[in-house]
């Protein structure tokens, strides 16, 4: 969730304020679904007033950084987030608990997409091991984080995701060494865990770049991304 949650600030993503904490053993911290946080650093965010969306195109459509929308699609398709829409929601269930609306830093009225919780980023919840840059993660082309309630708001928004698309590309592997690093020894993340997690962040951010809008296309502009094409070769 640190990597992640940095990758999305880096990305332009409003995220919650976070930290990483040192607990103690007289240090009781409640988990939502039950059990205490054990002794040591620990990753925490600061809570904002707000609620998750519920689903509805209502609630979309009082969220003032609609842009965002977009952007977190791309951001999840880099990430390989199967915690927010999966890409086969028959294999695993859409979370909408994963979209947060804030009340803060938004006009009277409106909300603040929030990017939170990005626990199964890269992994999908499992521990990071030196071979989880494998082709398979690294290639992968399915669209993940894309609500049918999201296609509206891409349809209109090509331009934004060709715009993230090319922030992916200046992804470099200094700022991911950067990021990376500041994972707590106490967490066992071994040295080449942490290289073979910058080799998937780095060559995922490539390859998304290079074509998550041909992944959009056919559902967002089916009609349009072809046409789009056709004018650009032409001029």
């Amino acid at each position: 969730m640190l990597v992640a949650t940095q990758l999305a600030r880096w990305f332009g993503l409003p995220t919650f304020d976070f930290a990483i904490l040192t607990l103690d053993r007289n240090d009781e911290i409640p988990f939502h679904r039950g059990g205490t946080a054990h002794p040591g650093p620990a990753f925490a965010t600061r809570a904002e007033r707000g609620h998750t969306w519920g689903g509805s195109a209502d609630e979309l459509s009082m969220i003032s950084n609609l842009d965002d929308v977009a952007r977190l699609v791309v951001f999840d398709s880099w990430t390989l987030n199967c915690d927010r829409h999966p890409p086969d929601p028959s294999v695993r269930k859409a979370n909408f608990d994963n979209v947060f609306l804030s009340e803060g830093q938004a006009p009277e009225g409106c909300f603040r997409l929030v990017a939170m919780d990005h626990t199964h980023c890269f992994t999908c919840g499992r521990d990071l091991a030196k071979p989880i840059a494998t082709i398979k993660r690294t290639k992968d082309e399915r669209v993940y984080g894309l609500f049918p309630g999201f296609v509206p708001v891409l349809q209109e928004r090509r331009d934004i995701v060709r715009h993230a698309a090319g922030r992916l590309r200046g992804f470099d592997a200094g700022t991911c060494r950067e990021i990376v690093e500041s994972i707590p020894p106490e967490w066992e993340v071994d040295a080449e865990a942490r290289s073979a997690l910058c080799d998937l962040i780095c060559q995922r951010a490539g390859f998304v770049a290079d074509n998550v809008v041909g992944w959009l296309a056919p559902t967002c502009w089916p009609q349009g991304e072809l046409n789009f094409e056709r004018r650009g070769e032409e001029s």
